[in-house]
This record gives C-alpha cells, structure tokens and sequence, in this order.
C-alpha cells in the first residue's frame, strides 16, 4: 500500500498563488527498476548505492535550479516535516545530481524522519498502523527497509514530495 500523504500545500493563500499556482511545476520523477520491471528502488537499496537494477540513473535531475530543494513528508499522525537536499554534486565545476543520488537523499532524509520521529506518539485519531521506527517494547513499526520510492513531485516552488510505498502488506 501506498503512505497515504495529502499533497503538500503552503499554509497561507497568498504563498499558495505565488509558490504553486504562478509555478510552473516540473513533471514527477520515476524511480523504474529493470530485472524483474517495477515502479520503486528500496530506500535501503537507494541508502546503500545499490542502484544497478535503477533505470536512467546516471540521468541528472534539478538541472537549472536553486543549489537545494526542501524534501517534505506529510507522513499520516505526525506534523509536516522537510529537509533541504542539495541539487548540485561536489564535482568542480558542480553539476546537478543524478537520479541515483536523489533516491539516495530521499532515502537520508526519510530515515532521519523516523528517527527524529519514533519516539514521538501519533496525534490523537491516528491510524497506529502507520507509526514508524522501533517500539520500547521490540514491536516492529515502519522502518526503512519497508519502504520503496515509488516517485518525486514538485509540489511548490522549490519543493518535492515523495510517494512512497511499503513493500511488505499493512497489519490488519
């Protein structure tokens, strides 16, 4: 199943007309694997450079933009979260990143999500079965290596939302 995120919006409408609407938003990013074909690369796969079965994924992203974007999570019972990733490699002269290096960032932010996140209970109404990281009491909840990067999208002006999907099924 699918992480059921609302799309990213700013709060304001005013930030909404000027980082959204007035916007020309780039197409979502795929993450296709060959070897058996499917939509998704692992985050852990992603965290560890292990991207062969990667389709295009020395193909560059992010090309003309700023030197970082915001990675924004709306994850179902906590509050937003976004971290910056840069857009640029350490080459010199710096050129924008591939599609490999984004799904390995993706994968650094979304981890260090569940860690700031574990301990943290859900807000009130929340579904449990979406809670992440490790239980005191070695209850498993959602970890990284339950989660595929299915796509990005460019949800406002210089901000990407990911999709993300478990690849084990959801407890009843």
């Amino acid at each position: 199943p699918f992480i059921p995120q609302p799309m990213y919006k700013p709060h304001t409408i005013s930030d909404q007309r000027r980082y959204v609407n007035e916007v020309d938003l780039d197409r979502p990013i795929y993450f296709w694997m060959e070897n058996p074909s499917e939509c998704g690369i692992s985050l852990s796969d992603a965290l560890h450079s292990r991207v062969r079965r990667l389709l295009d994924r020395e193909q560059t992203v992010f090309e003309g933009r700023g030197p970082s974007v915001s990675i924004r999570l709306e994850w179902p019972g906590y509050r937003q979260w976004s971290r910056q990733i840069p857009t640029k490699d350490f080459r010199t002269p710096p050129g924008p990143i591939t599609k490999a290096k984004l799904a390995k960032n993706v994968a650094k932010c979304v981890q260090r999500f569940i860690s700031e996140r574990q301990n943290q209970s859900l807000e009130d109404e929340s579904d449990s079965r979406w809670r992440v990281g490790l239980s005191g009491t070695g209850e498993d909840f959602i970890k990284l290596e339950d989660l595929i990067l299915v796509s990005m999208h460019h949800v406002s002006m210089g901000s990407w939302q990911p999709q993300l999907r478990l690849s084990r099924p959801l407890p009843m």
